[in-house]
């Protein structure tokens, strides 16, 4: 493996699991000095015992991404231990299910906290202390935010802001080098999907909704984020990269 990300500090959001956890152990099998960070301690110190077991460099750290002191605390006090803050990736989220007509004003605000709030949050620190030597911020979108949801309309909306944010972000960053790029997953192998994945029927409907004919795997979504968070991708900002298989390129494949 190379060493793309050799003497830089990465912070993972929502690390404990799934992409986040994918993700960190990509970038420190890169090279990077990875910290990752979620609500429960438990499974961070799982994905920072596996890092290291594997010859990675890996530290958890305990803060909720919707409280916003606690987050730009985490962040802040990233760069002052290790030296800097090279790359961000902001992936934790949060949503609800259920109808329009049934959501209630708090449930519609929940989906926005972790999702909008909390991306901000980690965009707006990692910007000022990415500063002076650059950096990348990669912030994780999903094709709920590309197309209508039934269901989960606050999680589409949520998800549709981070990708435009994200290209305001870009547009004022560039100017000190720092990129601002957005990944579009759609259905992925993750603990948040098992449920659904279980059911046999459910899974090979939604295969057969994506023309690579699979859902996504946690691994090769941290194959595209740590692209963009490379100098792989030095000339690409405010860009929006779909990896879904295919899904969001079609209007819908043949059902027999």
């Amino acid at each position: 493996m190379q060493s793309r990300f050799k003497d830089k500090v990465a912070f993972v959001t929502g690390g404990g699991s799934g992409i986040g956890a994918a993700t960190a152990q990509r970038l420190a099998q890169e090279g990077a000095t990875v910290i990752i960070c979620g609500r429960n301690k438990a499974p961070l110190d799982e994905v920072v015992a596996t890092i290291r077991q594997q010859g990675g460099n890996a530290h958890a750290v305990q803060a909720d991404v919707s409280n916003e002191q606690a987050f730009v605390t985490a962040l802040e006090q990233t760069a002052q231990q290790y030296g800097s803050l090279d790359i961000l990736v902001n992936n934790a989220m949060a949503f609800t299910y259920g109808a329009i007509e049934d959501m209630s004003t708090e449930q519609w605000h929940s989906n926005f906290t972790t999702s909008v709030d909390g991306t901000f949050w980690g965009t707006r620190t990692a910007m000022q202390l990415m500063k002076e030597k650059g950096g990348a911020i990669v912030n994780i979108s999903s094709i709920c935010g590309e197309l209508g949801t039934p269901m989960m309309a606050g999680y589409s909306a949520s998800k549709a802001a981070v990708v435009n944010f994200s290209r305001a972000a870009a547009a004022e960053g560039a100017a000190h080098n720092i990129r601002v790029n957005v990944v579009v997953p759609a259905v992925v192998e993750t603990p948040a999907t098992a449920g659904m994945l279980s059911d046999e029927g459910m899974l090979n409907n939604t295969n057969r909704l994506i023309p690579m004919g699979r859902v996504g795997r946690a691994d090769e979504l941290a194959s595209a984020i740590a692209f963009l968070a490379s100098d792989d991708a030095s000339y690409i900002t405010g860009a929006s990269l779909p990896v879904d298989g295919g899904r969001a390129a079609v209007l819908v494949t043949a059902l027999d």
